[in-house]
Protein backbone atom coordinates (compact mmCIF):
# COMPACT_ATOMS: atom_id res chain seq x y z
CA UNK A 1 0.00 0.00 0.00
CA UNK A 2 0.92 3.73 -0.68
CA UNK A 3 0.17 6.92 0.80
CA UNK A 4 1.87 10.59 1.22
CA UNK A 5 2.12 9.68 4.75
CA UNK A 6 2.66 7.05 7.22
CA UNK A 7 2.38 7.68 10.92
CA UNK A 8 3.85 5.44 13.68
CA UNK A 9 2.01 4.82 16.74
CA UNK A 10 -1.85 6.19 17.32
CA UNK A 11 -1.33 8.40 20.75
CA UNK A 12 -3.16 11.95 20.62
CA UNK A 13 -0.40 13.70 18.78
CA UNK A 14 0.20 11.03 15.95
CA UNK A 15 -3.40 11.33 15.47
CA UNK A 16 -3.32 14.93 15.41
CA UNK A 17 -0.76 14.90 12.74
CA UNK A 18 -2.71 12.63 10.37
CA UNK A 19 -5.71 14.34 10.96
CA UNK A 20 -4.34 17.79 10.10
CA UNK A 21 -2.66 16.13 7.03
CA UNK A 22 -5.38 14.20 5.32
CA UNK A 23 -7.97 17.61 5.94
CA UNK A 24 -4.86 18.93 3.46
CA UNK A 25 -5.63 16.37 1.23
CA UNK A 26 -2.84 13.53 1.89
CA UNK A 27 -3.70 10.04 1.78
CA UNK A 28 -2.82 8.58 5.25
CA UNK A 29 -1.78 5.49 7.14
CA UNK A 30 -1.81 5.54 10.95
CA UNK A 31 0.04 2.43 12.27
CA UNK A 32 -0.09 1.50 16.12
CA UNK A 33 1.27 -1.81 17.70
CA UNK A 34 -1.19 -2.12 20.10
CA UNK A 35 -4.93 -3.42 19.42
CA UNK A 36 -6.22 -0.27 20.63
CA UNK A 37 -5.28 3.70 19.66
CA UNK A 38 -4.31 6.34 22.57
CA UNK A 39 -1.18 5.39 23.94
CA UNK A 40 -0.85 6.92 27.52
CA UNK A 41 -4.48 8.12 27.53
CA UNK A 42 -6.43 5.07 27.80
CA UNK A 43 -9.47 4.12 29.68
CA UNK A 44 -10.26 0.78 30.45
CA UNK A 45 -11.89 -1.61 33.51
CA UNK A 46 -8.76 -2.32 35.64
CA UNK A 47 -10.62 -3.42 38.61
CA UNK A 48 -14.40 -4.65 38.45
CA UNK A 49 -16.73 -4.38 35.75
CA UNK A 50 -18.60 -1.32 35.55
CA UNK A 51 -14.98 0.69 36.86
CA UNK A 52 -13.51 2.91 33.92
CA UNK A 53 -10.04 3.80 34.93
CA UNK A 54 -7.70 6.59 33.44
CA UNK A 55 -4.88 4.23 32.51
CA UNK A 56 -2.19 7.29 32.57
CA UNK A 57 -3.71 10.89 31.32
CA UNK A 58 -6.70 11.90 33.38
CA UNK A 59 -6.68 15.78 33.49
CA UNK A 60 -7.12 16.96 29.56
CA UNK A 61 -7.46 20.55 30.14
CA UNK A 62 -4.13 21.11 27.68
CA UNK A 63 -6.26 19.17 25.28
CA UNK A 64 -9.28 21.47 25.84
CA UNK A 65 -6.87 24.63 25.42
CA UNK A 66 -4.99 23.54 22.43
CA UNK A 67 -4.47 24.96 19.32
CA UNK A 68 -5.61 21.40 17.90
CA UNK A 69 -8.74 21.49 19.12
CA UNK A 70 -9.63 24.69 18.15
CA UNK A 71 -9.01 24.14 14.59
CA UNK A 72 -10.94 20.69 14.63
CA UNK A 73 -13.54 21.41 17.32
CA UNK A 74 -16.80 20.69 15.73
CA UNK A 75 -15.06 18.19 14.21
CA UNK A 76 -14.41 15.83 17.24
CA UNK A 77 -17.65 17.07 18.83
CA UNK A 78 -19.49 15.23 15.97
CA UNK A 79 -17.75 11.95 16.90
CA UNK A 80 -18.86 12.38 20.84
CA UNK A 81 -16.26 14.31 22.53
CA UNK A 82 -17.40 15.34 25.68
CA UNK A 83 -15.77 16.96 28.97
CA UNK A 84 -16.74 17.26 32.48
CA UNK A 85 -15.47 20.24 33.96
CA UNK A 86 -14.29 20.64 37.83
CA UNK A 87 -14.99 23.79 39.11
CA UNK A 88 -13.25 22.95 42.23
CA UNK A 89 -9.78 21.70 40.81
CA UNK A 90 -6.96 21.17 42.51
CA UNK A 91 -6.04 20.96 46.59
CA UNK A 92 -2.82 19.99 48.95
CA UNK A 93 -3.20 18.67 52.25
CA UNK A 94 -0.71 19.31 54.91
CA UNK A 95 0.36 17.63 57.81
CA UNK A 96 -1.15 19.66 60.41
CA UNK A 97 -4.79 18.12 59.04
CA UNK A 98 -5.88 21.53 56.84
CA UNK A 99 -5.57 22.18 53.16
CA UNK A 100 -5.87 24.34 50.45
CA UNK A 101 -7.43 24.56 47.34
CA UNK A 102 -7.76 26.33 43.96
CA UNK A 103 -11.82 26.78 42.58
CA UNK A 104 -12.72 29.10 39.64
CA UNK A 105 -14.19 31.28 41.81
CA UNK A 106 -11.42 33.79 42.32
CA UNK A 107 -13.29 34.85 45.89
CA UNK A 108 -13.56 31.54 46.89
CA UNK A 109 -9.69 30.58 46.40
CA UNK A 110 -8.75 34.15 47.83
CA UNK A 111 -10.41 33.87 50.99
CA UNK A 112 -8.75 30.27 51.48
CA UNK A 113 -5.11 32.19 50.92
CA UNK A 114 -6.43 35.06 53.28
CA UNK A 115 -7.21 32.57 56.08
CA UNK A 116 -3.59 32.20 56.23
CA UNK A 117 -2.11 35.81 54.81
CA UNK A 118 -4.07 38.39 54.00
CA UNK A 119 -1.16 39.97 51.67
CA UNK A 120 -0.57 36.34 50.03
CA UNK A 121 -4.56 36.08 48.76
CA UNK A 122 -3.72 40.30 47.28
CA UNK A 123 -0.71 38.75 45.40
CA UNK A 124 -2.62 35.55 44.00
CA UNK A 125 -5.18 38.68 42.79
CA UNK A 126 -2.18 40.58 41.13
CA UNK A 127 -1.11 37.06 39.87
CA UNK A 128 -4.06 36.27 38.24
CA UNK A 129 -4.64 39.97 36.56
CA UNK A 130 -1.00 39.26 35.48
CA UNK A 131 -1.88 36.24 34.08
CA UNK A 132 -4.42 37.85 31.34
CA UNK A 133 -1.92 39.70 30.01
CA UNK A 134 1.18 37.11 30.05
CA UNK A 135 -1.51 34.21 28.53
CA UNK A 136 -1.78 35.29 24.91
CA UNK A 137 1.91 35.48 24.21
CA UNK A 138 3.45 32.52 26.53
CA UNK A 139 0.32 30.35 24.82
CA UNK A 140 1.25 31.50 21.72
CA UNK A 141 5.46 30.70 22.12
CA UNK A 142 4.24 27.39 23.04
CA UNK A 143 1.72 26.53 20.38
CA UNK A 144 4.70 27.77 17.61
CA UNK A 145 7.64 25.74 16.55
CA UNK A 146 11.13 26.20 18.21
CA UNK A 147 12.90 28.40 16.95
CA UNK A 148 10.77 29.89 14.05
CA UNK A 149 9.46 33.12 12.23
CA UNK A 150 6.19 32.35 14.02
CA UNK A 151 8.19 32.40 17.76
CA UNK A 152 9.58 35.46 16.71
CA UNK A 153 7.07 37.23 16.12
CA UNK A 154 5.15 36.44 19.44
CA UNK A 155 8.27 37.87 21.14
CA UNK A 156 8.43 40.95 18.70
CA UNK A 157 4.81 41.74 18.98
CA UNK A 158 5.23 40.72 23.13
CA UNK A 159 7.90 43.56 23.38
CA UNK A 160 5.75 45.90 21.57
CA UNK A 161 2.82 45.55 23.65
CA UNK A 162 4.13 45.52 27.52
CA UNK A 163 7.81 47.15 26.53
CA UNK A 164 11.63 45.74 27.59
CA UNK A 165 10.72 45.34 31.45
CA UNK A 166 7.91 42.54 30.53
CA UNK A 167 10.53 40.35 28.28
CA UNK A 168 13.00 40.51 31.28
CA UNK A 169 10.41 39.42 33.66
CA UNK A 170 9.15 36.68 31.09
CA UNK A 171 12.79 35.60 30.92
CA UNK A 172 13.45 35.28 34.14
CA UNK A 173 10.08 33.22 34.85
CA UNK A 174 11.18 30.46 32.18
CA UNK A 175 14.71 30.35 33.75
CA UNK A 176 13.34 30.36 37.43
CA UNK A 177 13.43 27.75 40.24
CA UNK A 178 9.88 27.25 41.65
CA UNK A 179 11.41 28.53 45.13
CA UNK A 180 13.19 31.17 43.59
CA UNK A 181 9.22 32.43 41.78
CA UNK A 182 7.56 31.90 44.78
CA UNK A 183 9.43 33.37 47.74
CA UNK A 184 9.28 36.18 45.53
CA UNK A 185 5.36 36.69 45.68
CA UNK A 186 4.36 34.50 48.90
CA UNK A 187 5.52 34.74 52.10
CA UNK A 188 2.91 31.77 53.87
CA UNK A 189 4.79 28.18 53.32
CA UNK A 190 1.18 26.40 52.41
CA UNK A 191 0.77 28.95 49.90
CA UNK A 192 4.16 27.79 48.27
CA UNK A 193 3.65 24.36 48.77
CA UNK A 194 0.31 24.29 46.86
CA UNK A 195 1.61 25.55 43.80
CA UNK A 196 5.00 23.87 44.03
CA UNK A 197 3.49 20.63 43.95
CA UNK A 198 2.77 20.85 40.35
CA UNK A 199 6.67 21.40 39.53
CA UNK A 200 6.91 18.12 40.13
CA UNK A 201 4.27 16.65 37.47
CA UNK A 202 6.60 17.91 35.13
CA UNK A 203 10.12 16.85 36.67
CA UNK A 204 10.56 19.88 38.73
CA UNK A 205 11.65 19.64 42.17
CA UNK A 206 11.42 22.81 44.00
CA UNK A 207 15.29 24.54 43.41
CA UNK A 208 15.72 23.43 39.68
CA UNK A 209 16.20 26.20 37.25
CA UNK A 210 13.34 26.21 34.91
CA UNK A 211 10.44 24.90 37.19
CA UNK A 212 8.74 27.57 37.69
CA UNK A 213 6.55 27.97 34.70
CA UNK A 214 4.26 24.96 34.82
CA UNK A 215 3.26 25.77 38.32
CA UNK A 216 2.82 29.56 37.38
CA UNK A 217 0.64 28.74 34.55
CA UNK A 218 -1.16 25.54 36.02
CA UNK A 219 -2.51 27.34 39.12
CA UNK A 220 -3.51 30.26 36.62
CA UNK A 221 -5.67 28.33 34.12
CA UNK A 222 -7.38 26.46 36.58
CA UNK A 223 -8.70 29.19 38.47
CA UNK A 224 -9.16 31.42 35.33
CA UNK A 225 -10.72 28.30 33.11
CA UNK A 226 -10.97 25.36 35.59
CA UNK A 227 -9.69 21.69 34.89
CA UNK A 228 -11.97 19.20 32.41
CA UNK A 229 -11.74 15.50 32.13
CA UNK A 230 -13.01 13.56 29.73
CA UNK A 231 -17.04 12.42 29.95
CA UNK A 232 -16.49 8.77 30.33
CA UNK A 233 -13.05 8.81 30.52
CA UNK A 234 -10.17 9.72 28.88
CA UNK A 235 -10.17 7.96 26.17
CA UNK A 236 -12.88 10.50 24.58
CA UNK A 237 -10.79 12.15 23.07
CA UNK A 238 -8.87 9.33 21.20
CA UNK A 239 -12.04 7.80 20.23
CA UNK A 240 -13.29 11.09 18.59
CA UNK A 241 -9.55 11.71 17.00
CA UNK A 242 -10.46 7.69 15.21
CA UNK A 243 -13.75 8.73 14.08
CA UNK A 244 -12.42 12.01 12.51
CA UNK A 245 -9.78 10.02 11.00
CA UNK A 246 -11.42 7.83 9.70
CA UNK A 247 -14.42 10.48 8.09
CA UNK A 248 -11.56 11.74 6.24
CA UNK A 249 -10.74 8.50 4.63
CA UNK A 250 -7.23 7.86 5.92
CA UNK A 251 -6.31 4.31 7.12
CA UNK A 252 -5.76 3.31 10.85
CA UNK A 253 -4.09 -0.06 11.39
CA UNK A 254 -4.00 -1.63 14.95
CA UNK A 255 -2.22 -4.67 16.43
CA UNK A 256 0.50 -3.87 13.60
CA UNK A 257 3.82 -3.67 15.43
CA UNK A 258 6.46 -2.09 13.08
CA UNK A 259 9.56 -3.86 12.46
CA UNK A 260 11.46 -0.70 10.61
CA UNK A 261 11.27 2.17 9.16
CA UNK A 262 13.08 1.72 5.64
CA UNK A 263 15.41 4.38 4.37
CA UNK A 264 16.86 4.29 0.76
CA UNK A 265 19.74 6.81 -0.20
CA UNK A 266 19.25 8.24 3.03
CA UNK A 267 15.98 9.14 3.00
CA UNK A 268 12.89 6.73 4.71
CA UNK A 269 10.59 5.53 1.71
CA UNK A 270 7.80 3.42 4.28
CA UNK A 271 8.03 0.97 7.32
CA UNK A 272 8.10 -2.57 7.56
CA UNK A 273 5.36 -4.42 9.38
CA UNK A 274 6.28 -7.53 11.85
CA UNK A 275 3.77 -9.43 9.66
CA UNK A 276 5.88 -8.15 6.50
CA UNK A 277 3.57 -6.05 5.07
CA UNK A 278 5.25 -2.83 3.76
CA UNK A 279 3.99 0.87 3.39
CA UNK A 280 5.00 3.08 1.39
CA UNK A 281 5.31 6.60 2.59
CA UNK A 282 6.21 9.00 -0.82
CA UNK A 283 6.49 12.55 1.36
CA UNK A 284 6.84 11.56 5.17
CA UNK A 285 7.40 9.12 7.77
CA UNK A 286 6.09 10.41 10.84
CA UNK A 287 6.85 8.58 14.31
CA UNK A 288 5.38 9.38 17.40
CA UNK A 289 7.49 7.13 18.91
CA UNK A 290 10.49 8.35 21.73
CA UNK A 291 13.59 8.93 19.18
CA UNK A 292 15.66 6.20 21.23
CA UNK A 293 13.19 3.97 19.44
CA UNK A 294 13.42 5.03 16.19
CA UNK A 295 16.85 5.66 16.44
CA UNK A 296 17.33 2.27 18.47
CA UNK A 297 15.60 -0.03 16.55
CA UNK A 298 13.68 0.96 13.54
CA UNK A 299 16.14 3.03 11.43
CA UNK A 300 19.48 1.40 11.11
CA UNK A 301 22.62 2.97 12.47
CA UNK A 302 24.49 5.04 10.13
CA UNK A 303 28.15 6.24 10.69
CA UNK A 304 27.06 9.58 8.89
CA UNK A 305 24.73 10.76 11.87
CA UNK A 306 26.87 9.68 14.77
CA UNK A 307 27.04 12.77 16.17
CA UNK A 308 22.79 12.79 15.92
CA UNK A 309 22.44 9.33 17.15
CA UNK A 310 24.99 9.72 20.72
CA UNK A 311 22.96 12.86 21.23
CA UNK A 312 19.68 10.76 21.22
CA UNK A 313 21.13 8.26 23.11
CA UNK A 314 22.38 10.54 25.74
CA UNK A 315 18.60 11.83 25.92
CA UNK A 316 17.91 11.67 29.76
CA UNK A 317 14.44 10.48 31.06
CA UNK A 318 12.14 12.02 33.88
CA UNK A 319 11.84 10.03 37.16
CA UNK A 320 9.54 7.04 36.93
CA UNK A 321 5.80 6.87 37.99
CA UNK A 322 3.88 4.45 39.66
CA UNK A 323 -0.19 4.08 38.99
CA UNK A 324 -2.37 2.85 41.51
CA UNK A 325 -6.47 2.61 40.12
CA UNK A 326 -8.81 1.44 42.80
CA UNK A 327 -11.95 0.71 42.68
CA UNK A 328 -13.60 2.08 46.21
CA UNK A 329 -16.82 1.32 47.73
CA UNK A 330 -17.58 5.30 48.51
CA UNK A 331 -15.36 8.39 48.22
CA UNK A 332 -12.74 8.93 50.38
CA UNK A 333 -13.28 10.64 53.73
CA UNK A 334 -10.67 13.25 53.70
CA UNK A 335 -9.55 14.49 57.57
CA UNK A 336 -8.80 18.15 56.02
CA UNK A 337 -12.68 18.22 55.74
CA UNK A 338 -15.77 16.92 53.42
CA UNK A 339 -15.13 19.79 51.01
CA UNK A 340 -12.38 18.01 49.59
CA UNK A 341 -14.79 14.89 48.11
CA UNK A 342 -15.40 17.63 45.38
CA UNK A 343 -11.81 18.46 43.98
CA UNK A 344 -10.90 16.79 40.99
CA UNK A 345 -6.82 16.43 42.04
CA UNK A 346 -5.80 16.44 45.37
CA UNK A 347 -1.88 16.20 45.86
CA UNK A 348 -0.20 14.81 48.99
CA UNK A 349 3.21 16.63 49.35
CA UNK A 350 2.81 18.55 52.33
CA UNK A 351 5.98 21.06 51.93
CA UNK A 352 8.70 22.26 49.97
CA UNK A 353 11.79 20.01 51.67
CA UNK A 354 9.43 16.59 51.38
CA UNK A 355 9.03 17.39 47.80
CA UNK A 356 13.31 17.82 47.78
CA UNK A 357 13.84 15.20 49.39
CA UNK A 358 12.18 12.52 47.12
CA UNK A 359 13.30 14.15 44.19
CA UNK A 360 17.07 13.25 45.77
CA UNK A 361 16.17 10.05 46.95
CA UNK A 362 14.69 8.94 43.58
CA UNK A 363 17.62 10.11 41.07
CA UNK A 364 19.80 8.00 43.80
CA UNK A 365 18.09 5.30 42.83
CA UNK A 366 16.36 4.58 46.34
CA UNK A 367 12.88 3.85 46.36
CA UNK A 368 11.73 7.46 48.63
CA UNK A 369 10.16 7.10 51.94
CA UNK A 370 7.52 9.48 51.26
CA UNK A 371 6.34 9.78 47.08
CA UNK A 372 4.84 12.66 45.80
CA UNK A 373 1.32 11.50 45.45
CA UNK A 374 -1.58 12.98 42.86
CA UNK A 375 -4.62 11.65 43.77
CA UNK A 376 -7.54 11.53 41.03
CA UNK A 377 -11.05 12.03 41.88
CA UNK A 378 -12.85 11.62 38.32
CA UNK A 379 -16.22 10.21 39.77
CA UNK A 380 -16.41 13.10 41.57
CA UNK A 381 -16.24 14.85 38.73
CA UNK A 382 -18.09 12.23 36.67
CA UNK A 383 -20.00 9.74 38.27
CA UNK A 384 -20.84 7.49 35.04
CA UNK A 385 -16.81 5.92 35.37
CA UNK A 386 -18.21 3.66 38.42
CA UNK A 387 -21.63 2.11 39.99
CA UNK A 388 -24.18 3.81 41.43
CA UNK A 389 -22.50 4.91 44.74
CA UNK A 390 -19.46 3.65 43.80
CA UNK A 391 -16.30 5.57 42.81
CA UNK A 392 -12.52 5.26 41.54
CA UNK A 393 -9.47 6.49 42.82
CA UNK A 394 -6.45 7.35 40.43
CA UNK A 395 -3.65 7.47 42.37
CA UNK A 396 -0.28 8.86 40.43
CA UNK A 397 2.82 7.99 42.37
CA UNK A 398 5.10 10.62 41.06
CA UNK A 399 9.24 11.00 41.00
CA UNK A 400 10.31 7.11 41.26
CA UNK A 401 13.23 5.13 40.37
CA UNK A 402 13.45 3.48 37.13
CA UNK A 403 15.53 0.87 38.25
CA UNK A 404 15.87 0.16 41.70
CA UNK A 405 19.29 0.11 44.31
CA UNK A 406 17.59 0.23 47.99
CA UNK A 407 15.10 1.80 49.78
CA UNK A 408 15.32 4.95 51.66
CA UNK A 409 13.45 3.89 54.56
CA UNK A 410 14.99 0.30 55.08
CA UNK A 411 12.16 -1.90 54.54
CA UNK A 412 11.69 -3.29 51.10
CA UNK A 413 14.49 -5.79 49.91
CA UNK A 414 13.15 -6.38 46.75
CA UNK A 415 15.72 -4.24 43.96
CA UNK A 416 13.37 -5.05 40.81
CA UNK A 417 9.45 -3.74 40.49
CA UNK A 418 7.85 -6.88 39.75
CA UNK A 419 8.54 -7.62 43.18
CA UNK A 420 8.75 -4.40 45.02
CA UNK A 421 5.44 -3.09 43.26
CA UNK A 422 3.06 -4.51 45.97
CA UNK A 423 4.80 -3.50 48.94
CA UNK A 424 5.77 -0.12 47.56
CA UNK A 425 1.94 0.26 46.73
CA UNK A 426 1.16 -0.52 50.46
CA UNK A 427 3.87 1.84 51.18
CA UNK A 428 1.17 4.67 49.49
CA UNK A 429 -1.40 3.50 50.98
CA UNK A 430 -0.43 3.83 54.06
CA UNK A 431 0.08 7.38 53.51
CA UNK A 432 -3.18 8.40 51.51
CA UNK A 433 -4.59 6.75 55.21
CA UNK A 434 -3.18 9.05 56.95
CA UNK A 435 -5.06 11.88 55.13
CA UNK A 436 -7.83 9.63 54.51
CA UNK A 437 -8.55 7.74 57.06
CA UNK A 438 -10.34 4.48 56.25
CA UNK A 439 -9.76 4.85 52.91
CA UNK A 440 -8.19 0.76 52.46
CA UNK A 441 -11.42 -0.20 54.02
CA UNK A 442 -13.63 1.13 50.97
CA UNK A 443 -11.25 -0.24 48.44
CA UNK A 444 -13.03 -3.04 46.17
CA UNK A 445 -10.02 -3.54 43.77
CA UNK A 446 -7.45 -2.18 43.20
CA UNK A 447 -4.57 -2.50 40.48
CA UNK A 448 -1.23 -1.58 40.56
CA UNK A 449 1.42 -0.65 37.63
CA UNK A 450 4.76 0.26 38.50
CA UNK A 451 6.77 2.21 36.10
CA UNK A 452 8.10 -1.20 34.41
CA UNK A 453 4.79 -2.14 33.93
CA UNK A 454 3.83 1.22 31.82
CA UNK A 455 7.09 0.64 30.32
CA UNK A 456 5.17 -2.21 28.96
CA UNK A 457 2.04 -0.83 27.96
CA UNK A 458 3.85 1.81 25.97
CA UNK A 459 7.33 1.30 25.38
CA UNK A 460 7.57 4.93 24.83
CA UNK A 461 7.82 5.34 28.66
CA UNK A 462 10.90 4.45 29.38
CA UNK A 463 11.30 3.42 33.06
CA UNK A 464 8.27 4.41 33.55
CA UNK A 465 9.18 8.27 32.87
CA UNK A 466 5.44 9.66 31.32
CA UNK A 467 7.61 12.85 30.52
CA UNK A 468 9.17 10.91 27.58
CA UNK A 469 12.43 13.05 28.83
CA UNK A 470 13.29 15.33 31.37
CA UNK A 471 11.82 18.49 31.03
CA UNK A 472 14.97 20.39 32.51
CA UNK A 473 16.30 23.64 30.44
CA UNK A 474 19.03 21.55 28.72
CA UNK A 475 16.34 19.30 27.00
CA UNK A 476 13.38 21.83 26.71
CA UNK A 477 12.37 24.40 24.15
CA UNK A 478 14.98 24.19 21.07
CA UNK A 479 16.67 21.52 22.89
CA UNK A 480 14.02 19.27 22.47
CA UNK A 481 14.57 16.42 21.85
CA UNK A 482 18.45 17.28 21.15
CA UNK A 483 20.03 20.82 19.87
CA UNK A 484 19.44 21.38 16.10
CA UNK A 485 16.44 19.08 15.65
CA UNK A 486 13.59 20.12 17.19
CA UNK A 487 11.96 21.36 14.45
CA UNK A 488 10.52 17.67 14.30
CA UNK A 489 13.05 17.30 11.66
CA UNK A 490 15.98 14.16 11.70
CA UNK A 491 18.70 13.83 9.62
CA UNK A 492 16.27 11.12 7.76
CA UNK A 493 14.71 12.79 4.97
CA UNK A 494 11.77 12.36 5.07
CA UNK A 495 11.67 10.90 8.69
CA UNK A 496 10.12 13.47 11.41
CA UNK A 497 9.75 13.31 15.14
CA UNK A 498 6.84 13.87 17.60
CA UNK A 499 5.21 13.34 20.90
CA UNK A 500 6.28 14.23 24.13
CA UNK A 501 9.77 13.78 23.35
CA UNK A 502 9.19 16.92 21.10
CA UNK A 503 8.84 20.30 21.75
CA UNK A 504 6.36 21.75 23.39
CA UNK A 505 6.88 18.36 25.41
CA UNK A 506 4.67 16.05 27.51
CA UNK A 507 0.83 16.78 28.46
CA UNK A 508 -2.64 16.31 26.10
CA UNK A 509 -1.88 19.33 23.94
CA UNK A 510 -1.34 17.53 20.67
CA UNK A 511 0.87 20.52 19.97
CA UNK A 512 3.95 18.87 18.70
CA UNK A 513 1.58 16.65 15.71
CA UNK A 514 -0.56 19.24 15.05
CA UNK A 515 2.32 22.33 14.54
CA UNK A 516 4.23 19.74 11.96
CA UNK A 517 1.37 18.72 10.09
CA UNK A 518 1.32 22.40 10.06
CA UNK A 519 4.84 22.85 8.74
CA UNK A 520 4.38 20.15 6.01
CA UNK A 521 0.78 20.43 4.59
CA UNK A 522 -0.24 24.33 6.13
Amino acid sequence: MSYDAVVIGAGHNGLAAAIRLAEKGWSVAVVEGKETAGGAVKTQELTLPGFRHDLCAMNLSMFAGSGFFAAHKQALLDQGLGFMPAQNCFASVFRDGTYLGVSTSLDKTAAGIAALSPADAQAWRDLVQRFGLDAPHIFALLGSPMPSIAAAKVVWNAWRQRGTAWLFETLRLYLASPRDFLDARFTHRKVKTMMAAWGLHLDFPPDVGGGALFPYLECMVNQTFGMVIGKGGADTIVNAMTGALKTRGAALILGAPVARIDVTSGRATGVTLADGRRLEARRAVIANVHPKLVFGSLVASDPSRRTFEHNVSAIRAGPGTMMIHLALDASPDWSAGAALKDFAYVHVAPDLEMMSRVYSEASDGLLPIEPALVVGQPTAIDPSRAPEGKHVLWVQVRVLPAEIRGDAKGEIVATNWDDAKEAYAERVLDILERYAPGVRRLVLARSVWSPLDLERENPNLIGGDNLSGSHHLDQNFFLRPVAGHSRYNTPVKGLYLCGASTWPGAGTGAGSGFMLAKMLAG
